[in-house]
């Protein structure tokens, strides 16, 4: 069988062979009802990226993990307590806990029954399952390239449209947000760049590639791994960073979505780690309870390797010239051309998969990812946990 050391520099960002034995695993899918495992205490190099990449003191950091770890169990608690009431949450970076948005009319009742959730209670206008519905609105209109992006701000209450900063005043960007505008509650923000995906041409060593495409693994699950769409059509063989054969792409999306999984075999396997890449240790996956808006999140990729930043919004569709994909988040965190594909976690719960952004690791950017659990229900998979 295929061997190598788990520290080699050119793997993929996270590993799918090496000498690796899990002492027992919990294994987890979409259907699951995700909860945080015990964690272990943060390493010295995930709480310098933090430091790094977000501004925050080791103690903060430390603060901060910890609070993020308890968000993420109490928001579906708090969500099924609000009912249709519901409005949104996301983590408040600054008091460090859960805020729970629930419409003007919502009953005693149920507003004492949220709030014995433990989380912050805010009063909104509209309910999530409104916004959701002016956004799949929105979602059928055609989009110019001047339009980035659109998605649900829970904080704000409305549908934020994103518009490319220097297109703002084109008669077809202009047309879109009148549109958008009649379809329910919307509001306008500028970005510097329009999105792309971060896909690149072969590099010998590289983790994986696809023809003349190169892109990142994203994480393990029984039988193969899931990664970005738009690496690779369906049928479509896979190499390694020697070489070699994987296996094969046995399914893909793109656009619409932007996700993937690729069948391993060859003397290759699967292993529950995201390579650290020496700023981190490696990073072992646990499982996929979902991190709130406004939590800490970190990436993995095989070109700008380890970042970390903020999840900025959720369910967002993003514009690429290539077509539109929905159902992606939204994230601080900055990426480059071969980080395709590669690992989104937070903490030790997989997050998604790096599908495409703006900007660097340079100057900074923004990046989308896909939901990695939306990809094991697509296509009935298992996540391979430690």
């Amino acid at each position: 069988m295929r061997r190598i050391r788990l520290t080699y520099a050119g793997l993929a960002a996270l590993l799918v062979l090496g000498s690796w034995t899990a002492g027992g695993t919990a294994q987890a899918t979409a259907d699951d009802s995700a909860t945080v495992a015990d964690a272990e205490p943060a390493s010295p190099g995930l709480l310098q990226a933090m430091q790094r990449d977000l501004g925050l003191s080791k103690k903060r950091a430390e603060a901060r993990l910890a609070a993020e770890r308890t968000a993420m169990d109490v928001a579906p608690k708090a969500r099924k307590a609000a009912g249709s009431a519901y409005g949104g949450s996301w983590f408040d970076a600054k008091s460090e806990r859960l805020t729970v948005a629930v419409t003007s009319d919502t009953a005693p009742a149920t507003l004492r029954k949220v709030r014995a959730t433990g989380v912050t209670v805010r009063t909104v206008t509209h309910s999530a399952r409104d916004l959701d519905a002016a956004k799949a609105r929105i979602d059928r209109l055609p989009a110019p390239s001047g339009v980035s992006s659109w998605h649900v701000d829970p904080v704000a209450n409305t549908v934020v449209v994103n518009v490319v900063r220097d297109k703002r005043s084109d008669n077809d960007v202009r047309g879109f947000v009148s549109r958008a505008r009649a379809a329910g509650p919307v509001t306008v923000k500028t970005v510097a760049a329009a999105p792309q995906t971060f896909a690149a041409g072969t590099v010998g060593g590289d983790p994986y590639y696809t023809g003349n495409v190169r892109c990142s693994i994203g994480f393990s699950v029984h039988g193969g791994f899931v990664t970005a769409g738009h690496c690779g059509g369906q049928g479509a063989s896979v190499r390694g960073w020697d070489g070699s054969h994987i296996g094969t792409f046995q399914g893909s999306s793109f656009p619409g979505n932007d996700y993937a999984w690729v069948s391993v075999g060859s003397g290759w396997w699967t292993v529950p780690v995201v390579l650290g890449w020496g700023t981190v240790p490696d990073r072992l996956v646990r499982g996929s309870a979902e991190a709130p808006v406004g939590s800490s999140i970190c990436r993995s990729g095989s070109t700008t390797r380890w970042h970390c930043g903020a999840v900025l919004a959720k369910n967002e569709t993003v514009n690429y010239s290539q077509g539109s994909v929905h159902q992606m988040t939204k994230t601080s965190v900055c990426a480059e051309g071969g980080d395709s594909g590669g690992s989104f976690i937070s903490g030790d719960q997989a997050q998604g998969v790096t599908s495409g952004g703006w900007g660097n690791c340079s100057g900074g950017g923004e990046t989308w990812f896909q939901p990695v659990n939306e990809i094991l229900g697509r296509y009935g998979l298992t996540l391979h946990t430690a």
